[in-house]
């Protein structure tokens, strides 16, 4: 026997064994796993490289350290006073109507905290100029996330303001993502070190060789902003600059990201301070994040009461998308989505079903020009279905980064997490459920005029794609639940 056939029988022997962990260890999504024996059996020597960056799962003891770190919200937020109880809040007007989904989230960990006053960013320079304005006004600390955070015009002049207020004495710590942000040198970011800033990577490569980083299937897409406790920041906008609309092929970029001044923030900071303590092995007790001003005292700024939920690879359970299914299986009037992605699992397809089906107003609005041209092949794929659905699909005549949905006249979730098999159980990410009428109505009016500059498509528009494409598309959806 030739050390060709040797090799071959090695390698299906040890792709035999990543299939069989697959199943009984990291008891994967059956999808998941019929993807990865097609793509294994067929294509071994691929499939066991395309396994080794991608496939391999969290190791017991990085999810084991991701949970020793995490502090409870709900922990937290018992010890500030002034915060109603659970049931105080469920009492409270616009609430009543949605206890279901208010307990789902508390399940999840996250406690409904009312009084917030939000303001809604539909513009990139917009918000970089009110976050430029916070960051220079901080008294205390500043908390700063970011999946990308670019070398570039936008991000230096984010990164010389930060460097200046820790020069000042302010306690700026700073996570940025080691895939999002790896176009960026690493002294990009240690200048703000010298600056007396702290410094977090959220898994860091080998040797701090960007290419050997066996986790880059597992990104950190949570972009969070807290200032003094007191404001807080995120959404879907990046520190880069064609996220300010700076890049020619991807204009217009229309996105979405959210300013909170009230209660809200405390659950922003809780999530970075998770990141954070796990980042740099920060035992620190929680009790002293109270007693050093990470939470103050809560103030009344506006009528909006929020939930934050967070999802990623450490947790079994997908809390994101299954709170958008609770969403829209509550809705009575009207779902409208959108993301720059959408590849729904079989749940997710089934709630939009049953919704479209039950009479609700369903409609999702994708981009027009991709950014990743083999994920917006499975997206078409998935969007067709959509259409026999009777589902309405409106394509932005630019690039649409938003990733929202708006649910009835009271729910409206802004975050990071786009609706795809990535953001639901391979990233860590962030969303907000705002429970407020008067923003409804004001996100309802920018989503009819994203239509105006959107093009409806229908059945017909994907029946007449040529067959090379509706060949690619449907292998691009095959691969879609391996990334």
């Amino acid at each position: 026997m030739g050390w060709f056939s040797i090799c071959f029988i090695v390698l299906v022997c040890v792709n035999f064994l990543l299939l069989i962990g697959m199943v009984f260890l990291e008891k994967r999504k059956p999808e998941n796993i019929i993807s990865w024996i097609t793509v294994m059996t067929f294509l071994p020597l691929f499939g066991f490289l395309l396994y080794t960056v991608f496939g391999s799962g969290l190791s017991v003891r990085t999810r084991r350290m991701i949970r020793k770190k995490r502090i409870s919200e709900r922990d937290i937020i018992r010890n500030i006073k002034g915060i109603q109880t659970l049931e105080e809040a469920k009492l409270d007007g616009i609430l009543k109507d949605d206890q279901e989904l208010v307990t789902l989230c508390y399940a999840f960990g996250s406690y409904p905290l009312p009084g917030n006053d939000i303001k809604i960013f539909i513009d990139g320079k917009e918000k970089l100029e009110a976050l430029k304005k916070d960051i220079l006004n901080a008294k205390k600390s500043i908390n700063i996330q970011y999946y990308i955070f670019a070398n570039d015009k936008t991000g230096k002049e984010i990164m010389n303001i930060l460097c200046q207020k820790a020069r000042e004495g302010i306690d700026v710590k700073f996570i940025y993502d080691s895939i999002g942000s790896r176009k960026a040198p690493r002294r990009f970011f240690k200048q703000l070190e010298k600056a007396g800033g702290e410094l977090g990577e959220f898994f860091p490569p080998f040797m701090h060789i960007r290419l050997l980083n066996l986790k880059l299937n597992y990104r950190n897409h949570r972009k969070i902003v807290v200032i003094d406790g007191k404001v807080g920041y995120t959404g879907g906008m990046n520190i880069r600059d064609d996220h300010m609309g700076l890049n020619k092929k991807l204009r217009p970029w229309r996105d979405t990201h959210i300013r909170i001044e009230g209660a809200g923030v405390y659950a922003l900071q809780n999530i970075f301070l998770d990141d954070w303590r796990y980042c740099k092995n920060d035992s620190t007790p929680p009790r002293l994040y109270l007693e050093n001003g990470y939470f103050p005292s809560p103030t009344i700024k506006g009528n909006a009461t929020v939930q934050l939920i967070t999802s990623g690879p450490d947790s079994q359970v997908q809390k994101i998308k299954e709170t958008f299914v609770k969403m829209i299986l509550n809705a009575k009037k009207r779902v409208y989505i959108q993301t720059p992605y959408f590849i729904p699992d079989d749940v997710f397809f089934a709630a939009l079903r049953i919704a479209v089906k039950s009479g609700i107003d369903v409609r999702i609005m994708v981009p027009s020009i991709p950014d990743k041209k083999t994920v917006y092949l499975a997206t078409l794929s998935y969007l067709k279905e959509m259409a026999e659905l009777g589902i309405k699909i409106y394509m932005y005549k630019g690039f649409l980064h938003s990733k929202t949905i708006l649910v009835d006249e009271n729910k409206l979730s802004v975050g990071t997490c786009n609706t795809d098999n990535r953001s639901f159980s391979l990233n860590f990410e962030n969303t907000v459920i705002i429970y407020s009428k008067e923003l409804n109505r004001e996100y309802d009016n920018i989503f009819m005029n994203d239509i105006k500059n959107s093009q409806e498509v229908k059945l017909a528009y994907f029946q007449k794609k040529k067959s090379l494409t509706k060949m690619l598309q449907a292998v691009m959806r095959l691969l879609s639940s391996l990334f």
